[in-house]
């Protein structure tokens, strides 16, 4: 059925991109192509990361499920764990159209979407639909574990007040909670990730929230290098337990080519490996594994899975390669994997964790 969906791309990416992106979400609203069952994974790609158990290391971003409509739906699709969001407090409809680019010469995309979502209320309740109140380190209704992403509002915004509400609506329903500080697409946002007012925001969610699931943030790819051990200092004093490692870029690399390439806005896919992968091995020294490390920027195959794995990560994020294989792309990065680690006589993925740091 994913192959079946996967066919169906040419035809899909002649549409307009969030028209097409729309499309997808009603598709697997539908269960269009999404297996009756999940599909099994091989046991040498399961690996333990936040207290919870994945089945295999790759996840999806958090961007395209912003509402939390299809996490089921992902999860049968093979997907290691789902990412819902961003969610903010009220509803917004993010900035104005158009405002999503493929970059098809560059495999990338740029958005400036502006956190556009139906707002925390409708959020929770699809949650609350899909599990029931969460024991601690079970995976919910999805299957997989889930996680819930949450940002702020574009005006009348209070980081202290809003990321505390936030965790208080999600946190009976989802198996960890990361913190958005980094979208270049809400003006002020990426101030945020300043360590002295990162560790505001983390005190504000400890002090309301002493019990909660697992905390992350997700950081920009670019943070200076030397403005990142004080940002991985304050994320681990206020109690976080994960970095997700990147958003998306500001950055044009010379190398595009695409007629799109100077659209406003966030650049993801190919041309984001390079920095991901430099930042990640920049984080995974600093962390010094007090924290858990999720990769994301870039990724397209099993190889570059592992690799990620080698410097540090302990899971991985796709959305970019998703976009332009379709479901397809899941059964193919797990082939991969299992093919170069049974050639190299890998058993499990902890035995290359950090081994290139």
């Amino acid at each position: 059925m994913s192959v079946l969906a996967s066919l169906s791309l040419p035809f899909v990416r002649k549409l307009d991109p969030e028209k097409a992106h729309e499309l997808a979400i009603d598709a697997l609203t539908l269960g269009i192509s999404v297996p009756f069952k999940r599909p099994e994974d091989d046991p040498a790609l399961a690996t333990r990361a936040l207290g919870l158990r994945f089945s295999n290391p790759i996840g999806i971003a958090a961007g395209f499920d912003k509402n939390a409509r299809v996490l089921r739906p992902l999860a049968r699709l093979g997907f290691g764990f789902v990412e819902a969001g961003t969610v903010t407090p009220r509803p917004q409809p993010g900035n104005p159209k158009p405002r999503l680019f493929r970059l098809e010469e560059d495999r990338a995309v740029i958005n400036r979407m502006g956190f556009n979502n139906q707002g925390i209320d409708r959020f929770a309740v699809r949650l609350a639909r899909l599990t029931r109140p969460l024991p601690s380190g079970r995976a919910g209704g999805a299957g997989v574990p889930v996680g819930a992403n949450i940002g702020i509002n574009k005006t009348g915004a209070d980081p202290e007040r809003d990321y505390p509400a936030l965790v208080a609506r999600v946190k009976p329903y989802v198996n960890y909670i990361v913190l958005n500080v980094s979208s270049p697409n809400t003006p002020g946002l990426r101030g945020l990730q300043d360590a002295a007012k990162l560790k505001g925001i983390l005190d504000a969610i400890a002090a309301r929230h002493p019990e909660r699931p697992p905390l992350l943030v997700k950081l920009a790819p670019d943070l200076e290098d030397d403005a990142i051990a004080p940002i991985v200092e304050a994320a681990i004093q206020g109690g976080v337990q994960g970095l997700i490692i990147n958003n998306t870029t500001l950055a044009r690399p010379d190398s595009l080519r695409s007629p799109h390439k100077g659209e406003s806005g966030g650049l993801s896919g190919r041309p984001l490996a390079a920095r991901s992968t430099q930042m990640l091995r920049l984080v995974a020294n600093i962390a010094a594994g007090r924290l858990a490390l999720v990769s994301c920027g870039g990724i397209e195959s099993g190889q570059d899975i592992l690799d990620r794995i080698r410097l540090g990560a302990d899971l991985v994020q796709v959305y970019t390669a998703f976009a332009y294989e379709g479901p397809a792309l899941i059964a193919r990065l797990k082939r991969e994997m299992l093919q170069i680690m049974r050639a190299q006589g890998i058993e499990a993925l902890d035995d290359v964790r950090g081994v290139d740091l």
